[in-house]
């Protein structure tokens, strides 16, 4: 079992940052491929960023490209999700995820293990 606990969400205005983080516990954090997923209100959970164990590659949807930046301290068992111009339409819950089969390609939706979540409101 993997336990995630995400973090760092809150209020910000629009061209504002945040900067998320997910902290496991349990078994072996650099064995997982980890995401990022996020549900708007009314909307269903979308995957917006991925990378694989070593954090060496990463994947990110179009519409977080060149604004978001996942990355992973694998000695922290921490992955992160760095979030810079932020607009209205960021509004959302975000979840990281652990993926057990690392070998799946980046976009996968296969995950095992979730967070709790953490509320991210960008105003205008």
């Amino acid at each position: 079992q993997v336990q995630l606990i995400d973090s760092g969400g809150g209020l910000v205005q629009a061209g504002g940052s945040l900067r998320l983080s997910c902290t496991a516990s349990g078994r072996t954090f650099g064995n997982y491929a980890m995401g990022w997923f996020r549900q708007p209100p009314g909307k269903e959970r979308d995957l917006i960023a991925a990378l694989n164990r070593s954090g060496g590659r990463t994947y990110y949807v179009d519409s977080v490209k060149g604004r978001f930046t996942i990355s992973r301290d694998n000695a922290k068992n921490t992955v992160y999700l760095q979030m810079n111009s932020l607009k209205p339409e960021d509004t959302a819950v975000y979840y990281c995820a652990a993926r057990s089969k690392w070998y799946a390609p980046l976009e996968s939706l296969e995950y095992n293990y979730w967070g709790q979540g953490t509320q991210v409101t960008v105003s205008s």
